[in-house]
């Protein structure tokens, strides 16, 4: 059994979300209103809270609709752009007890809080199957808390090293070949004077970052997650230390963007769209948006010919690199009225096989189950398709803890910006914070 954190703790981590006594009456005033409008008579409408996509999403829920057959109506409501304020948003909303979330599209990141928080219907054993079978141990892993399944994957992500074919061979380096490192990398931008883009903003993007480097130098942020508050915290570790170095040695170097320290992934995308471009990682997205704005005339013609893609690059020779995983995991909320009916029957039919292969076409989000990655009409629109199927089956997510906004904000102020990292002392002082404020003995 997993032990969960302690209820007092998780109660006075729910009131913080909820920003006070008068911001939950204004939701519960306010569910009670959403509730009210989906009463009535006629088809039972479902509501399903999603993260801002090109429609992908809205098209499912019109599908998944019409193949109800009447018994459902699936409505979106979009939520922001920013993962961070799409958990506060839910969060405050399921604080109040909100009946008018029936399906939210979750960030791996944050199902374990709000499974541990009481606001997720969990899927019994009976139901689980159908939504882990054949899908990537990463996301049926971020979809799981105290051994129950919380939600249900739907898309799996994962970031790429992608290039410029040119400045590689410029450099005379193969991303591609096995055991190819980050200091290859910079090496090989410092000397064709290009850049290597990251996410440096102080944002979850840099968690990503830094979690990827301390995992494929063979360790972890966290131990024993399981354990709430009192974790193990590793981050000090050697590995952590080679991560530090990666981030000091690229900040300081000639290979780093401008504008390292606000970075985020469209920033880093223009970055190698532009004259000094050479290497960047970055989710799979990349593809699809690199052949859009080259059709629509964004970037030149020539450039999506030039992009080269690999597998994300080691921390050492040695140790085969663990990508970086994300994606959305389906969850039902606690309070809605068809949690136990309809609600599943809807995620069962937006998270089906054929369903994950149309949001993945229409959307260039990947699927969460291999087999779509074999579908010909899958790999002739991404001839990376391979690539991402293992890299994905290769990823470590970030810790799984219901108090992970705390360790990544914890890591973020500690790491930021990424020219004031020190490899002997930055690990050390962050894995001392992170403690600090699981123990309530420091504020973000």
């Amino acid at each position: 059994m997993v032990e969960r954190a302690d209820p007092a703790r998780r109660n006075r981590r729910t009131r913080r979300a909820g920003r006070g006594p008068a911001a939950a009456a204004a939701l519960v005033l306010l569910a009670s209103g959403l509730a009210a409008c989906g009463g009535g008579g006629g088809v039972p409408t479902l509501s399903w809270y999603i993260n801002p996509d090109d429609g992908g999403q809205a098209t499912l829920a019109a599908a998944c609709s019409k193949a109800s057959g009447g018994r459902y109506r699936i409505s979106t409501s979009v939520l922001p752009q920013d993962a961070t304020q799409q958990r506060e948003q839910l969060i405050r909303r399921l604080a109040a007890k909100d009946s008018g979330i029936d399906i939210m599209s979750l960030d791996p990141v944050f199902v374990a809080e709000a499974a541990n928080a009481g606001f997720l219907r969990p899927f019994p054993a009976n139901e689980a199957k159908q939504f882990t079978e054949g899908v990537f141990p990463a996301a049926v892993e971020n979809s799981t808390w105290d051994g129950r399944l919380y939600a249900a994957p739907f898309w799996a992500g994962t970031q790429l090293l992608w290039y410029r074919k040119s400045v590689a061979k410029k450099a005379g380096v193969d991303p591609a070949a096995p055991g190819f490192t980050w200091d290859q990398m910079i090496d090989a931008a410092v000397r064709t004077g290009t850049t290597v883009g990251v996410q440096g903003n102080k944002y979850e993007g840099y968690m990503v970052w830094i979690n990827a480097l301390v995992e494929s130098a063979g360790g972890q942020i966290i131990g024993a997650a399981q354990k709430g508050d009192d974790a193990a915290i590793e981050i000090g570790s050697p590995a952590g230390k080679q991560a530090a170095t990666i981030v000091s040695k690229l900040a300081r170097s000639k290979a780093a963007s401008p504008s390292l320290s606000t970075d985020d992934e469209e920033r880093v995308r223009f970055l190698l769209n532009g004259s000094r471009g050479g290497f960047m990682v970055n989710w799979g997205y990349v593809w699809r948006a690199e052949k859009g704005d080259a059709e629509s005339g964004v970037i030149p013609k020539t450039i999506p010919s030039d992009l080269g893609w690999a597998r994300y690059p080691r921390v050492s020779a040695g140790r085969p690199s663990k990508p970086p995983f994300g994606g959305i995991e389906l969850g039902i909320g606690a309070y809605g009225k068809h949690r136990n009916t309809l609600a599943v029957d809807a995620v069962r039919c937006l998270t089906s096989t054929p369903n994950m292969k149309r949001y993945m076409i229409d959307s260039g989000n990947p699927a969460a189950r291999a087999v779509v990655y074999d579908d010909p009409e899958i790999k002739k629109e991404f001839p990376m398709a391979g690539l991402i199927r293992d890299s994905v089956e290769a990823a470590a997510p970030r810790p799984i803890t219901p108090y992970y906004g705390d360790v990544s904000g914890a890591v973020q102020s500690r790491w930021h910006p990424p020219a004031s990292v020190d490899p002997a002392t930055t690990p050390g002082r962050s894995a001392t914070f992170i403690r600090q404020v699981l123990h309530d003995q420091a504020l973000l």
